[in-house]
């Protein structure tokens, strides 16, 4: 048995991080020439280069058309549109996600009826689908919680039997494979954040693929009133006399140098995040059978991979560790490595008074359910399953070095495996989660 360091005994022998392991995005004079080029033209409000862009983007994700928009959330507002949600219908969407997955849909008058996450996947649990459909219900919100692609294929099955709308929040998994497909190709519509935190980081920008001209031509109209003319709005004839401004009111313009980044990013992001899986399953191979901490991650072995592997996650239940409390355990990992560990990822957003008794329009009752004809707030434990998940951040390594992960690895370990020490301890309690982001 080892002293742990939190109780004084000696760290683990230090391995130095290597000054690029977690540097991200990689870049080069490539992606400053390009953004150069937007600069010097002074091009930032012109669509030459977001053209090009959604050409190539479409192309790799094997898509018919795509959208770039000023960000993810607009991506996935013109996604909503796209599809057509509108006032008193019903998208189920998992809580335990961003806020961006479903905020928006309030804006077109839609409720939000929240499903829970499969605790092995931290994707939605197809399983819980049947229980938020009514006859109101108009979509599913797909979300790739934290880089890990959802069980497309019960999902599809019951989208197709009740003659559902699928949109893919592809925010965490950029590029990701579900069974030999990319994700985002799979529903009837895919929507992303390529923002600058991202796997896929390229600034502020958003971007939406699909293969059905009419969801690309509302979504078209929704937000770049400089391409809602009939040049582009062709087949969708409904569609025509609103030419001329954006449907939303809003602009979903992408400043230039972003999509000059982007396309600079996607000739090697295949590449990049193949060696960010290479180093990430190195380190859960490692982690992978210890009691009370779980890696998430998918088997590729079936043609799916983690893309990017967007904030890696480990699942942890103390009951395994003798009821070892997660704040002390996160402590001692810390004592160790000097590693900070977020506790959480994000709130369930059942949870948060938004989606409870905010009335955006002032239309004297709950916006959430402003347009609907059943209250979908959750008043009893449907969504219990979701609240107790506990899950922990770990350590996003960018290049492969055996070495430095063999340490990380290592105090995990050691921790894990002289937990006994600890169940007589307590440390300072973090935060379990926080609405809009993953850290504490």
């Amino acid at each position: 048995m080892e002293k742990l360091a939190y109780l004084g005994g000696e760290k683990i022998k230090k391995v130095e991080a290597p000054s690029d392991i977690y540097k991200w995005p990689i870049i080069t004079d490539e992606d400053k020439a390009a953004i150069m080029d937007v600069v010097e033209r002074n091009a930032y409000s012109k669509t030459d280069i977001t053209e090009a862009f959604e050409k190539e983007f479409a192309e790799w994700l094997g898509a018919k058309h795509c959208i770039a928009a000023c960000n993810g959330t607009m991506a996935l507002f013109a996604a909503m549109f796209g599809v057509g949600l509108g006032a008193g219908d019903e998208i189920i969407c998992t809580t335990k996600t961003y806020w961006a997955s479903c905020l928006s849909s309030q804006l077109l008058g839609a409720s939000v009826v929240f499903a829970n996450i499969d605790p092995e996947t931290l994707s939605i649990d197809p399983k819980d689908l049947e229980r938020c459909l009514s006859p109101r219900t108009k979509a599913i919100m797909v979300v790739h919680y934290m880089a890990y692609p959802a069980d497309m294929d019960p999902i599809m099955e019951f989208a197709k039997k009740h003659n559902l709308k699928v949109i893919e929040d592809v925010s965490h998994a950029q590029g990701g494979f579900y069974k030999g497909r990319r994700l985002g190709t799979i529903g009837d519509v895919g929507a992303m954040s390529l923002m600058s935190g991202k796997s896929f980081a390229a600034g502020e920008l958003g971007a939406l693929v699909t293969d059905n001209v009419e969801i690309y031509e509302r979504a078209l109209a929704f937000t770049h009133y400089e391409r809602n003319d009939l040049k582009h709005i062709k087949e969708t004839e409904y569609l025509k006399p609103f030419v001329g401004l954006p449907l939303s009111g809003l602009k979903g313009r992408v400043n230039q140098t972003c999509s000059a980044a982007a396309r600079v990013q996607l000739k090697y992001y295949d590449e990049r995040t193949a060696e960010i899986r290479r180093a990430m399953n190195y380190f859960f191979d490692q982690l992978e059978g210890l009691p009370g901490i779980h890696p998430v991650r998918v088997d590729e072995s079936t043609g799916s991979n983690m893309a990017g592997w967007y904030i890696p996650a480990i699942t942890y239940r103390a009951e395994e560790l003798g009821g070892l409390d997660v704040n002390v355990f996160c402590a001692a990992v810390r004592a160790e490595i000097g590693i900070h560990i977020s506790i959480g990822g994000n709130f369930p957003l059942h949870n948060h008074k938004m989606f409870k008794d905010f009335d955006l329009t002032n239309i004297g009752k709950p916006t959430r359910i402003a347009f609907a004809d059943r209250d979908v707030r959750e008043t009893d434990s449907a969504l219990e399953p979701s609240e107790k998940v506990m899950m922990l951040g770990v350590p996003w390594f960018k290049k492969f070095y055996p070495e430095y992960i063999d340490y990380i690895a290592a105090g995990f370990k050691k921790v894990v495996l002289n937990a006994d020490q600890l169940l007589d301890q307590t440390a300072e309690k973090k935060s379990s989660g926080r609405w809009y982001g993953t850290e504490n």
